[in-house]
């Protein structure tokens, strides 16, 4: 059982470096995409709230 737990770890650490940033891109993006619809929301209550 320890044998397969050490090969996992091994081949998740062997990723290539273009995953990696891929992924820190995606995470960016969603980041992005919900300040921006934060701030529409916030818009959206002040432009009903008067």
């Amino acid at each position: 059982m320890e044998h397969t737990f050490n090969e996992l770890a091994r081949i998740l650490a062997h990723r290539p470096a273009r995953v990696r940033y891929r992924a820190s891109a995606v995470r960016l993006a969603e980041s992005l995409a919900t300040g921006i619809a934060i701030g529409v929301g916030i818009a959206v209550g002040r432009v009903l709230a008067g």
